[in-house]
């Protein structure tokens, strides 16, 4: 592979995931050539299509037979986001690999910006959205109340308010794609990796069309992916709760062996509202432990099955470009 700092030509593959956008494909992508057409590099466009329903398929057909740079991988199902990225960087072959959405959030304006601090020798360039682009208070807040929590949690610093609009050389992308894990978060797993990165903020654009595919639901099981995968904390808050309730039934049994002690049993009193009390905290305690246990046996379940993150129906075909 050349070296990126040196002037030679390098091989550029720009990966989009896509599901459900058959009305706005062909727009971004014009979008994004009239951007990337300029620039001194060779470039080669991997769709994902992610088991979309409806004819997002037969546009990405349609656009590899009029431009030979355009393949496109179709999955057997909707596996989401995260497991259609990976897909497309596990096939990528480019030299520098760029992850970006195909509803046109993704300013492609920033791409030369992407690959200009590449080309300064950082391996990931890694986009961080403005604050005063976030849409609504209420993503703002969660957005910002994750990332705090995550990185208080976890021992890999995630760039808060980052997006999965990124830059990586080929030997970052390689050093992912050993992690296959089946519970993907790449903003985290990018991170971890620990390559020379850079943070590049870019303000966000309204979507092309469409709406978004993300729910909340998504959104909550993305972070609970980040959560459970990078930390063991919720296991030591149970142990910390575990602790101090041990801690409290010493002192309690301490409190009652000092009335035998100096012989005033009678004051001992069954106080049965403290013992439910008591109880009801023990018990909810122990419920949020078990959970906290039970999600993580689910998540070695699942890995240990070595299913694949993804299944993909129909190949992209490289040779077009030939």
């Amino acid at each position: 592979m050349p070296s990126i700092s040196q002037n030679s030509q390098l091989s550029v593959d720009i990966v989009v995931p896509v599901y459900n956008e058959g009305e706005i494909v062909r727009q971004t992508f014009e979008h994004i050539c009239s951007i990337v057409d300029h620039l001194p590099y060779n470039f080669s466009f991997l769709y994902v299509n992610d088991g979309s329903t409806d004819d997002t398929l037969d546009v990405l057909t349609a656009l590899a037979e009029k431009d030979p740079r355009v393949h496109f991988l179709d999955l057997s199902r909707n596996f989401g986001h995260q497991a259609a990225l990976t897909a497309g960087m596990n096939t990528s072959t480019g030299d520098i690999v760029i992850t970006m959405d195909g509803d046109g959030q993704h300013p492609p304006e920033v791409i030369p910006q992407l690959l200009n601090l590449v080309k300064q020798g950082y391996d990931i360039v890694q986009t961080q959205r403005m604050s005063e682009a976030q849409p609504s208070w209420f993503k703002s807040w969660t957005s910002s109340t994750f990332y705090k929590l995550i990185n208080v949690i976890s021992g890999t610093y995630i760039v808060p308010a980052s997006a999965d609009f990124r830059a990586l050389t080929r030997q970052a992308v390689d050093a992912l794609k050993t992690m296959p894990e089946y519970h993907r978060f790449l903003r985290g797993l990018v991170s971890y990796i620990g390559f020379s990165m850079v943070i590049l903020p870019y303000k966000p654009v309204p979507r092309v069309g469409g709406k978004s595919k993300y729910s909340l639901g998504k959104m909550v099981r993305l972070a609970m992916d980040a959560i459970f995968s990078f930390s063991l904390i919720p296991l030591y808050i149970g142990i910390s709760m575990g602790g101090l309730l041990l801690c409290l039934a010493l002192l309690e049994i301490i409190y009652v062996f000092s009335f035998w002690v100096r012989g005033q049993t009678s004051g001992l009193t069954t106080d049965w509202i403290s013992l439910m009390f008591v109880t009801l905290i023990v018990g909810g305690i122990l419920m949020i432990l078990l959970g906290f246990i039970g999600v993580y046996v689910g998540y070695i379940f699942q890995e240990v099955k070595h299913r694949p993150v993804y299944i993909i129906k129909q190949p992209a075909k490289k040779e077009n470009s030939d």
